[in-house]
């Protein structure tokens, strides 16, 4: 594939779209589907790049930053996950993982690398693009600085900055997953309260998401591994048996 050309071209259909746009990335290696989301995209408004492959989906997502990356799991080259995995080392783009393995492990695996949401196939295409806008309100909220423009926020011995979106614990760098620092942030938001899954599920994730709250408490398990000194007695990020989450500090 011409990655250069598909830029310019605008990917398949040779549609011209708006300047100014919101760009989103659709990576699939069906062609009927990827051209039926570009397509779909494309009457949004928004401006659209395609690939058929995981390694050229990765150069066009370096080469171009899409806004958002609509991305499949199985992919020829590499797939999804490695593509996904990849990108979080750089990028906290949003993305939304398409699968066409309905089992629980299959959609953890893509959440475990950093994607924000799942679709399994076949899917609706108006639920896509509501996923879509939801993913893209949250992340321009998050440039614009909704949590507090240029807030740094300290507590429990941890130093959060929701402008660049960077965790520090004694001068040490913590690395997060997006969903995971975002997870963070809002806890702090809301330190000393308890917090029901469903709450954190619906401002976090959004109304919109269909994962259930077992998706909370493995981003808490993983958060805790990484920001409490024993995970297994965490001193922070508390749990409240039959009632949710309680940041403390």
């Amino acid at each position: 594939m011409d990655v250069s050309a598909l830029m310019e071209s605008g990917g398949e259909g040779g549609n011209k779209t708006p300047a100014g746009s919101r760009t989103v990335l659709v990576v699939e290696d069906d062609e009927t589907l990827r051209f039926t989301v570009a397509h779909n995209l494309r009457r949004e408004g928004y401006a659209v790049l395609t690939a058929a492959r995981g390694d050229d989906g990765l150069r066009l997502a370096r080469d171009a930053r899409p806004d958002l990356i609509v991305l499949d799991l199985m992919l020829p080259g590499i797939d999804g996950v490695q593509v996904c995995r990849l990108l979080r080392r750089e990028s906290a783009v949003p993305i939304i993982m398409l699968t066409a393995l309905g089992g629980e492990g299959d959609r953890v695996a893509g959440l475990d690398v950093g994607a924000d949401d799942y679709l399994a196939k076949p899917f609706g295409m108006r639920e896509l693009l509501a996923r879509v806008r939801a993913l893209l309100r949250r992340a321009g909220r998050v440039q614009q600085g909704g949590e507090g423009p240029g807030q740094t926020v300290e507590a429990a011995g941890l130093v959060v900055d929701a402008e660049r979106r960077e965790v520090t614990q004694a001068g040490r760098h913590i690395h997060l997953r997006p969903k995971e620092f975002d997870l963070l942030l809002f806890l702090l938001k809301y330190r000393g309260r308890v917090l029901a899954r469903q709450q954190i599920l619906d401002e976090v994730w959004g109304y919109d998401f269909n994962g259930g709250p077992r998706t909370i408490d493995v981003h808490v398990r993983w958060l805790r591994e990484k920001i409490e000194a024993d995970p297994s007695r965490p001193e922070r990020l508390r749990t409240v048996r039959g009632s949710g989450y309680l940041f403390e500090g």
